[in-house]
């Protein structure tokens, strides 16, 4: 790169990063001036982090208590780096946000100099980086404190070095050093690397599929000895509980049916995530399967043959809901594929829309779905911490304040656990492999889940319940006595408007009762004391 060029790529750095935290800064002042001053992370699942990241520190207990072992986690690096942020700077809720504001910052420099090196014109290098950035919602991936950030990082590196590997042993290095990292900021890399290792076997590169799959899987299958020996499950208690479980029984003709049709074909988060980009992949290969030879086509679409077969198995087997995150990584890797094939739409626009139509239709139909995902970010943006705060963080507020070391039923697990040393039956089973039985492969609740919980808790004396009254599916026992419902409005982040406090033995009622009529809940919160 020359002395000119390092000038368009620093410029457009400066200009990338300005505008993109400016959007940023936006949306953290509106959640702090919602929140009471400080801020909130918009989806609660980011307080499971925090709560198991506070106790690894603190007790040496991997788990969202301080008195059991509990695979909470599904990004089990993520965590233990938090972990280790605390106990240089302590126990900080803010942490995972400066985390990925450094992310975020490293993020677009590696776009900004991957672009620098096909476009020349500063202008060209920032509408590519913020277009991939966005269309990867990215400042709803920094703002909630997730670890999606980091494996966004990890991605954007492993391709940037794979492009200049053969040119760089640092490069080499950094490929795969990110493949090391990868499965355990999230177990969906898997997909990445079966695949990886599959179209590098294809054009016969047969030890660098090997070393992808090695490095890959290796750390992988470390940590699920880990998890087995403390659980008995090989992964976390969340992979098992939303993932999709095939089993070599006589209805496996059912179950394919249902991956191939309910979790793909008919699965319409598919089709505002992935179809289109995969059409447009697939259009780009379609065009040169004449005039190239099998390894020619394989390495000049190399990361659009890789991304949409993972986008189709991350859609049959994992999940492609939730706040855009799951999915972000995959976006980021076919953008930085699809841009270089349409560079010379930014030197005559008029001139490549005439001639490629329906490529430009297909183009212009996903900046609307990045338009549509901006203002579904928005609306969580803009209410999220707002919901986070009013309900889960008022119900951890009010157990620190009365119950601060009780027995707790609860489902929402992440602000309660944080803020409390509560001992905790969660009964979605993201922090209690006793329910796992109840919630995996999609189970509904039945006699079965009421008799376990009204025995569980009697023998082991819980208190209190604070639930979701519609996630108990009709199962509530009948020893359990409603104390109160807590309500709020303009729900966007949280699952039910409604959490309903129980007395779990009905011995406590009355005082149950009195704790929630005398603590100070937030001007936003609807308290209705069952009579």
């Amino acid at each position: 790169m020359d002395h000119s060029q390092k000038n368009h790529s620093l410029k457009s750095f400066w200009i990338s990063l300005s505008l993109f935290f400016a959007v940023c800064i936006f949306y953290y002042i509106k959640a702090v001036y919602s929140t009471e001053g400080h801020y909130v992370y918009p989806i609660d699942d980011a307080y499971i982090h925090l709560s198991m990241a506070k106790n690894f520190s603190l007790h040496k207990v991997w788990g969202v208590t301080p008195y059991t072992f509990s695979s909470s986690s599904s990004s089990p690096l993520f965590t233990f780096i938090v972990s280790l942020l605390m106990n240089i700077f302590g126990n900080q809720e803010v942490l995972p946000l400066y985390f990925n504001v450094i992310l975020c910052s490293a993020v677009i420099f590696i776009l900004n100099k991957y672009y620098s090196e096909i476009f020349r014109e500063t202008k060209h290098i920032v509408i590519c980086t913020l277009c991939t950035v966005f269309f990867a919602v990215m400042h709803l991936q920094m703002l909630s404190g997730m670890e999606h950030l980091l494996q966004i990082f990890l991605f954007v590196l492993n391709i940037f070095c794979f492009e200049l590997k053969k040119e760089h042993r640092l490069a080499r290095f950094g490929f795969y050093a990110t493949i090391l990292l990868m499965g355990l900021v999230r177990f969906e890399s898997m997909f990445y690397f079966v695949i990886l290792a599959f179209v590098l076997f294809l054009i016969k590169r047969w030890k660098s599929g090997v070393l992808v799959l090695l490095l890959g899987f290796i750390p992988i299958i470390i940590f699920c000895y880990f998890n087995y020996t403390y659980s008995g499950y090989l992964f976390p208690n969340s992979v098992i509980v939303k993932g999709t479980k095939l089993s070599l029984t006589s209805d496996m003709s059912s179950q394919i049916k249902y991956l191939l049709f309910d979790k793909l074909l008919l699965n319409i988060s598919f089709y505002k995530v992935g179809f289109l980009p995969i059409v447009i992949s697939g259009i780009f290969i379609y065009r040169d399967l004449r005039c190239k030879s099998f390894p020619e086509l394989i390495q000049s679409h190399f990361f659009l043959i890789v991304f949409s077969l993972v986008m189709i198995c991350h859609s049959m087997f994992a999940d492609l809901k939730g706040a855009f995150r799951y999915e972000a990584y995959m976006l980021v890797g076919f953008s930085m594929a699809v841009f270089p094939k349409i560079k010379t739409i930014f030197s005559d626009p008029k001139k490549y829309i005439k001639k490629e139509l329906v490529l430009s239709i297909l183009l212009f139909i996903n900046i609307l779905l990045m338009l549509y995902k901006t203002g579904v970010a928005h609306q969580m943006l803009n209410n999220g911490s707002k919901n986070i705060y009013e309900q889960q963080v008022q119900s951890a507020k009010f157990l620190h304040t009365y119950y601060n070391a009780s027995k707790v039923v609860a489902n929402d697990i992440g602000a309660i656990t944080y803020y409390t040393d509560i001992h905790l039956l969660d009964i979605a089973g993201l922090a209690s492999t006793e329910t796992i039985v109840f919630n995996e492969n999609h189970n509904l609740f039945d006699f079965r889940f009421k008799t376990f919980l009204t025995d569980y808790c009697e023998a082991n004396t819980y208190e209190l319940a604070i639930v979701y009254e519609t996630w108990m599916q009709g199962q509530v026992p009948e020893s359990w006595k409603k104390a109160a419902v807590l309500k709020i409005s303009h729900t966007i982040t949280v699952a039910n408007p409604e959490v309903s406090i129980y007395s779990v033995n009905g011995k406590n009622i009355e005082q149950l009762k009195q704790n929630i009529k005398q603590f100070n809940w937030n001007k936003n919160v609807e308290v209705t004391i069952i009579p």
